[in-house]
């Protein structure tokens, strides 16, 4: 079947910067337009379809039925035809921009390295880390402002109607700084966790709700002094000046155990933690770099991030 030749790349394009916009007049100035021009370019898309594409309501324009199954359609077209005009100018190597949200479950090993190994690949490449919880970033990803998540999401509702990738499992770990006080305690001792700060994720967030298991499996109370961050770099630095325990996600700490800085706490428990992977909203064009981004990042995993590393 023939594609209706009336259909031209400014459809496409004006189409797609609605539907990620929610805006007819922000999707007209990003492609430098007056919005008169963009509702005529939509509207004419329309009666090419047969199909209304929008709808607008109280929080902006939305996407009708016909327009989301369009969608999944239009976006990969037109960013293949921009890689391979990038191809041929030679320019498929080199540079690029990809938009990337980050969980801390991730932060301190596994994305450094995917960031480190396409850097020396590509000469140009942009990396745009964004960070904080995963409703935040899913609902980033959702409207286009993101090309992809990584990090412990799977149990977070805003991943809904988002596609999934899992590379790997990662445990919990119970970490103090060396010398700590409660080094060396026996099973029946647990109690006396309770007497010491606590460092923990977030509440509310998917990691959160693992490390709250990794204490009703424990059996113990958790402390009623906690530090409540998603930042790596705070709790290291509070955990090293002080008695705090710390219950992270390994990979934000197996560099810091391996080197002696901080100590992992035996318990005889190991809570599973959870899957890792990337998330990405396949209504939109993934861009190139994102593409290298995601090879990258499933070659990493496979070296770094397996639950057989220790």
């Amino acid at each position: 079947m023939l594609v209706d030749n009336r259909i031209k790349f400014r459809h496409l394009v004006g189409f797609l910067e609605v539907a990620r916009l929610r805006s007819f007049a922000k999707a007209a100035d990003a492609i430098a337009v007056s919005q008169p021009a963009i509702s005529k370019t939509l509207k004419e898309l329309e009666e090419i379809l047969g199909s209304r594409l929008f709808e607008r309501g109280k929080s902006g324009v939305v996407l009708t039925s016909a327009g989301v199954a369009f969608l999944r359609y239009a976006g990969p077209c037109v960013q293949a035809l921009r890689d391979g005009v990038n191809t041929l100018r030679g320019d498929d190597r080199a540079g690029g921009l990809v938009r990337v949200g980050v969980l801390s479950t991730v932060e301190s090993q596994v994305v450094p390295e995917v960031v480190l190994r396409l850097h020396r690949q590509h000469p140009a490449l942009v990396v745009s880390v964004a960070t904080g919880p995963s409703a935040h970033l899913l609902a980033q990803l959702r409207v286009g402002e993101l090309d992809l998540v990584v990090g412990r999401m799977t149990d977070s509702p805003e991943i809904r109607g988002m596609t999934f990738e899992h590379l790997y499992s990662e445990s919990m770990a119970l970490v103090v700084r060396p010398g700590h006080p409660l080094l060396g305690i026996a099973p029946d001792e647990r109690g006396a966790l309770a007497d010491y700060p606590l460092v923990l994720p977030l509440a509310g967030t998917t990691i959160r709700q693992h490390a709250d298991s990794f204490f009703v499996q424990a059996g113990i109370p958790q402390p009623l002094q906690r530090l409540e961050t998603l930042s790596p770099a705070l709790s290291r630095r509070y955990v090293l000046c002080s008695d705090a325990l710390w219950l992270a996600p390994l990979d934000a700490v197996r560099l810091d155990i391996r080197a002696g800085e901080l100590v992992e706490l035996e318990l005889g428990i190991r809570e599973p933690g959870g899957s890792i992977g990337f998330c990405f909203n396949s209504a939109l064009p993934l861009p190139l770099a994102a593409q290298w981004f995601c090879e990258e990042l499933r070659q990493v995993a496979g070296e770094l991030g397996a639950s057989s590393i220790t």
